[in-house]
């Protein structure tokens, strides 16, 4: 097992390629030579298993992973300033790529080194912690990585280190908890998710339900499985299209914006407790992503997404200033992003809070001109706030070897 990190091209460099179009074809020949030539190449698996999650081969990418896993846990990027100014460890976990902070992204072009270190069931053990200035648990909640949280709280309660975002405060954001986490906050309405069985769904008649309502998998996000049901017969023909052991079910709120009948949702991301535009989404449909909502083809949401950004402090965040920061304060974090809505009579509706969304800047610019500049405000303000928190920053204690073997690989 190599002391000397892997270097990887790592998640933002290939994203931003297969977004721009890239089939990845010749990135993966050239992984797969170099796997070839030498079969200790753990950076080479370590990207080659980012490249086949891209390509929606989840199986063969989590295998993959765990094969460099096994040779090394510590990984630099390609990316990293030849002299930094500051060391950024991410504490990660084993998944897929939505199981950890994307921390690239929020670098770009920064005078930080970003270097990944693994930690999980089954990963083995490290003898002592790599050098670095500042820590951050990139470990997103998921039931898969509550163990992991769990687990971390101890391990980075004596890290020698100052560190960012502290475990049990990101596996509080469960989605199926967060309106009971916010209750109370005036001007803020929570989606009100709850987790049933399959078979409690299946036996609807008797559960309180309030149609119409949207159900999705347990765990899921972007989209995938979510679907909106009128009444228990949808639910039923619903469940017979779908094998997963546990859902999220919420009522569906109805958050069209009152002049045009438009869904508009919004990402907003939290940094040092100071608030910052992603992006808008705008569409006809209710079930609005990023990506499903046009944005490259209406010049018309680019322009509501334009006055969004541009707009922002005078605007969105002067109406929900107080939500936020009540918000901020429940939370506890120094870095996360909040997916939201507005109500038509102008309550923030909050459909999910997580550590782990791509906030980036990959949108080609000759379509998107106003979009750069506020996502580089963005990240100056991370890149200010992994700066302070190493000037400012307290060693907690001194890690033991032992405390680093987080427990066997689930079956």
């Amino acid at each position: 097992m190599s002391s000397t990190p892997g270097t990887l091209y790592g998640l933002a460099h290939i994203l931003a390629r297969a977004y721009h179009g890239d089939d990845l074809q010749q990135l993966s020949g050239e992984l797969i030579a170099r796997i070839g030539d030498d079969g200790q190449d753990a950076a080479a698996l370590l990207d080659l298993a980012i490249v086949r999650q891209v390509q929606g081969q989840t199986h063969a990418a989590l295998d993959l992973q765990w094969q460099a896993l096994q040779l090394q846990q510590h990984y630099r990027l390609r990316s990293n300033p030849l002299r930094p100014a500051c060391r950024l460890l991410a504490v990660m976990g084993p998944g897929t790529v939505m199981d950890n902070t994307p921390l690239e992204f929020l670098l770009e072009h920064s005078d930080i080194a970003l270097e990944l270190l693994f930690l999980g069931a089954g990963v083995p053990s490290l003898t002592s912690l790599p050098d670095h200035d500042v820590a951050f648990v990139a470990v997103c909640e998921s039931d898969a990585n509550q163990p992991l949280l769990a687990g971390l709280q101890d391990v980075m309660s004596c890290w020698p280190q100052p560190y960012l975002n502290r475990p049990l405060q990101i596996a509080a954001l469960a989605r199926d908890g967060l309106s009971d986490r916010l209750a109370g906050i005036a001007g803020a309405r929570v989606v009100a998710s709850q987790r049933f069985g399959r078979g409690e769904l299946a036996n609807a008649s008797g559960l309180s339900l309030e149609y119409p309502l949207i159900v999705r998998p347990a765990n899921t996000h972007a989209g995938h499985g979510l679907c909106r049901v009128a009444h228990a017969g949808e639910l039923a023909e619903y469940l017979q299209g779908q094998v997963a052991a546990e859902y999220s079910v919420a009522p569906f709120v109805d958050y069209r914006t009152p002049a045009d009948g438009l869904y508009r949702k919004m990402r907003v991301a939290c940094v040092g407790g100071d608030f910052y535009p992603a992006h808008l989404a705008v569409s006809p449909r209710w079930m609005v992503h990023y990506l499903n909502a046009d944005m490259l083809q209406s010049a018309a949401n680019r322009q509501a997404e334009q006055q969004f950004m541009e707009r922002f402090e005078l605007d969105f965040l002067r109406r929900h200033a107080a939500v936020l920061s009540a918000i901020d304060d429940r939370l506890g974090l120094e870095y996360y992003s909040i997916d939201c809505g507005q109500t038509p009579d102008g309550q923030l509706l909050v459909f999910e809070i997580d550590s782990g969304a791509v906030v980036h800047a990959m949108d080609p610019e000759d379509i998107f001109p106003y979009k750069r500049p506020h996502m580089l405000r963005l990240f100056a303000a991370f890149r200010d706030l992994v700066h302070r928190a190493a000037a400012g920053g307290q060693a907690t204690g001194q890690v033991a070897p032992g405390q680093l073997a987080m427990g066997r690989r689930a079956a």
